[in-house]
């Protein structure tokens, strides 16, 4: 191939629509095929549709860390930002053994449109290590967190980019990370992260945020359906930390959880688990799979059994072509990022199954991230009442605009969802125009 044939090349693959490179995951596959079928309802602006599609910025570093028996090992890590028009970059930090740039940069889309459509000045981030936390010790992850930091540090800040835990991190990872970013600049910056300890500076209510968020949104989809909550069951399908808050706060509302599902497998028991005796059974056992008086099952058939709301909680690519077609659920709510397939969402509509979308869903953690970037700035702190009562109101008027959205384009509520956060940052862009 001549010099002049190759640069055309590359130059073709470089326009191409389709993902190429490390870019090339399913997550991102599917967050761009999410796109272009929204972008296509709205008559998006070609120019806009291809800046969309890829993030502003990501950062690839290499992080040694010296181990508990002296030895260094190099980890990959990411920050992607994907879009700053409605303001500084906002998304959690992921250790998991699963981490790409493709996924990294799947979540950062899937966060701006989240944001756009709930209404806060942030645009999507998403960052994280490809490890496995569970075989680090303590100082081992302290010593990787704080290296990270170190090296995404150019491109982070309070007024530019802030983090938050995501899968695989927690409130004392933030803590690290909050004391990194401070030691380089020389002065405590707690509003650098989200979901950090109360006691440095971490809001009350962030830790039940997700969960009560989509409680929230589920009720408003029964009253919208007609459906009772008296008589009503769940399934949890990612039975962690948000999936047991979620079934605590459900239970509390009188719906029965029949089934539940964690790494190992699920459980189901049509006439209730008691989730008390589950929570000390898994505390012992690690597992939920043997748990008294209910079926055990691998976690995939626990998703054909009956029940009026279905949670998947755990990572992307639950709901696919092919066991939409046997759910039988009237809700599908979407707690995890990415869990349906595209193909799915036809097969559910046609269904009749509502479909929470996790653009929706999930958005009560990011809304009490707002809550806490606001406090750490003001140096005012809410109180846990006046946080709920306003992360109820925001999920409210949400869920209203995108089931209006849905109605009246005669959309699913996925699609209403992209609609509306695709439409409000394209007016963002044609209002600050392009520079130069």
């Amino acid at each position: 191939m001549t010099e002049a044939q190759h640069r055309t090349a590359l130059e073709v693959q470089e326009t191409d629509s389709n993902p190429v490179g490390e870019f090339d995951r399913p997550q991102y596959r599917l967050a761009i095929a999410q796109f272009d079928a929204a972008a296509q309802r709205l008559g998006l602006d070609p120019d806009l549709s291809e800046r969309f599609k890829m993030p502003q910025r990501a950062l690839v570093v290499n992080i040694p860390v010296r181990r508990d028996d002296g030895r260094v090992k190099i980890f990959r890590g990411y920050r992607v930002q994907h879009d700053p028009a409605l303001g500084p970059f906002k998304g959690g930090i992921r250790y998991h053994p699963n981490v790409t740039l493709g996924q990294m940069t799947a979540l950062a889309m899937w966060m701006t449109w989240k944001c756009a459509l709930i209404g806060l000045p942030f645009g999507g981030a998403k960052g994280g290590v490809c490890c496995e936390p569970k075989t680090l010790s303590r100082q081992e992850l302290q010593n990787l967190t704080r290296r990270y930091t170190a090296e995404i540090f150019p491109v982070i800040g309070p007024e530019k980019d802030i983090l938050a835990p995501d899968v695989g991190t927690n409130a004392q990872t933030m803590a690290w990370i909050m004391d990194s970013y401070s030691q380089q600049v020389g002065y405590s910056v707690p509003e650098i992260v989200t979901g950090k300890p109360a006691s440095i500076g971490g809001t009350m209510g962030r830790s039940e945020s997700a969960a009560l968020g989509l409680v929230d949104v589920i009720l408003l989809a029964m009253r919208h359906l007609g459906i009772p909550v008296s008589g009503s069951s769940v399934i949890i399908y990612g039975y962690g930390n948000v999936g047991r808050r979620v079934a605590k706060k459900l239970s509390a509302q009188g719906i029965r959880i029949v089934g539940v599902a964690d790494s190992t497998g699920g459980v189901y028991n049509a006439n209730g688990i008691h989730l008390n005796h589950l929570k000390r059974y898994k505390e012992k056992r690690k597992t939920v799979l043997g748990f008294y008086g209910s079926e055990s099952m691998p976690s995939d058939a626990l998703l054909k059994r009956p029940c009026t709301i279905l949670i998947p909680v755990a990572l992307s690519g639950a709901i696919n072509a092919e066991n939409a077609a046997i759910l039988q659920c009237r809700i599908l709510a979407e707690a995890a990022n990415g869990a349906t397939d595209l193909k799915a969402d036809p097969i559910l509509r046609a269904r009749e199954v509502f479909v929470i979308p996790d653009l929706l869903g999930n958005a009560g953690e990011v809304i009490v991230s707002y809550f806490e970037w606001v406090q750490g700035i003001q140096n005012f702190l809410w109180s846990k009442k006046e946080i709920e009562a306003r992360l109820c109101a925001m999920m409210t008027t949400a869920f209203e605009q995108v089931l209006a959205q849905s109605l009246s384009c005669d959309v699913g509520m996925r699609m209403a969802a992209l609609m509306i956060g695709i439409e409000r940052l394209s007016k963002a862009h044609r209002a600050r125009a392009l520079f130069p």
